[in-house]
């Protein structure tokens, strides 16, 4: 039933596009597959996956300056409809750079200035924070725009034909390796007054993102590992913030200096990107926490079911808020719900994998999911998200330019037709 959104051929034509991203992958005589910049006596010592599994990210960075007819999107979107479990590999994790490659960074010449409100300005080496104790942790993070009606900015908007890595792809899960950023706010000591921070990134554009100091003393962490391992380049190597719950646009990248200040700087990204305007006029700022949201990934848009008989109906659910409580599924378009398995862990602020038993009896179906938080908050439907923006659903129906789609956390249903055909159905 997995949609393969680009097949093997395609997937090597257009390797060179995504070599700084991904494993590159080359292929030889034989047919075997190695990569790009291994020699082949060498490629036990770093693991390959089977040359039979193809899922790969799709989409584009959104570079500057921006190049005629280039397709443009938010940035390179997950293959969630083949994911397993809960982690996302590093190498599927969705990416977002904002406009600009990720930036070549030796760590050991890497630094992060503390300074601002403090008692005591300190500059850290990666070294210096690897040596203080560390913590793993079990996040998700996920797009402002993510779960957009349209699915790929810059693309028509095929809605029925759009796959849950249109829909959904730029979230992601991982265990996240780093220093808690209390224990660096306590050594240089945060003075009296004192109730953001501002986190500026490496990259060309610095990008540069005002937190709240209480979030920030809760349970944000300095990351410079990810599933075991280094961070990637385009997850921030060496060194990234994580902000367990919130819009990925905080979990700056590359992350070079801490500015601790009495108010928020509203730079780029705050005062012309991420403000959530209405019809009305008026716009929202700092709407930071992610809502619950959960989406079916099998059976899912593109799919196609083989035959009549048992599926097991999986997906993942999570909310910003905290830990999913519960999942329900209907197959009937919301007319009645079945609570779905969920599948441990079950952990605040991260993905979690949930399942339902069903029988095809090879007639239509509206398969459609929903997630409560441990808070007691439900994920709407579009009436009731369309409501809460003050608009009809048309709105989503807009351009990506004239609409905004951040935090659209709507339920998701797919069509199953007669023929076993899976088709999005949102709109």
């Amino acid at each position: 039933m997995s949609s393969k959104r680009s097949p093997r051929r395609q997937f090597l034509k257009n390797g060179a596009a995504l070599a700084s991203f991904a494993a590159g992958a080359i292929s030889s005589s034989s047919g075997k597959l190695f990569a790009a910049d291994v020699p082949s006596a060498d490629l036990h010592a770093y693991g390959q996956r089977s040359r039979f599994e193809n899922d790969v990210r799709i989409g584009s960075l959104a570079l500057w300056p921006i190049v005629p007819g280039a397709r443009r999107d938010y940035g390179f979107r997950s293959p969630l409809q083949d994911s397993m479990g809960i982690i996302t590999p590093a190498s599927l994790h969705f990416i977002i750079s904002h406009g600009h490659e990720p930036p070549d960074i030796d760590s050991r010449d890497h630094q992060l200035m503390i300074h601002g409100m403090v008692d005591r300005p300190l500059i850290f080496t990666l070294d210096e924070i690897k040596r203080l104790p560390s913590v793993s942790r079990l996040h998700f993070l996920e797009c402002h725009g993510n779960s957009a009606a349209a699915g790929i900015t810059g693309e028509p908007r095929k809605l029925t034909s759009a796959t849950v890595q249109d829909t959904h792809g730029l979230t992601s899960c991982s265990v996240w390796t780093g220093v808690p950023l209390t224990l660096l706010l306590g050594q240089v000591g945060v003075q009296k007054g004192a109730s953001w921070i501002v986190a500026e990134g490496s990259e060309t554009g610095r990008h540069t993102k005002s937190i709240p100091l209480e979030k920030a003393m809760d349970d944000c962490l300095l990351a410079y590992g990810q599933n075991g391992e280094a961070l990637r380049p385009e997850q921030g190597y060496p060194l990234r913030l994580l902000v367990p719950g919130w819009q990925g646009i905080n979990n700056v990248k590359w992350l070079r200096r801490i500015y601790v200040v009495d108010q928020p700087y509203m730079a780029m990204m705050e005062s012309t990107k991420y403000p959530s305007p209405r019809l009305d006029g008026k716009s929202r700022w700092f709407e930071s926490e992610m809502g619950p949201k959960s989406v079916i990934t099998r059976p899912s848009g593109g799919q196609q079911l083989g035959s009549r008989g048992f599926y097991e109906i999986t997906g993942l659910a999570w909310s910003g808020g905290g830990a999913v409580r519960r999942v329900e599924v209907s197959v009937d378009g919301g007319r009645t719900w079945k609570d779905a398995q969920l599948q441990q862990p079950i952990v605040p602020k991260a993905h979690t994998r949930f399942g339902l038993s069903w029988t095809w009896n090879g007639e239509e179906a509206m398969l459609q999911s929903r997630c409560t938080d441990d808070q007691g908050h439900v994920q709407p439907t579009l009436a009731e998200l369309s409501k809460y923006w003050g608009v009809d659903a048309d709105y989503f129906r807009l351009p990506p330019t004239t609409a905004d789609m951040g935090n659209f956390n709507s339920i998701q249903p797919w069509k199953v037709s007669r023929d076993g055909s899976v088709s999005n159905a949102l709109l």
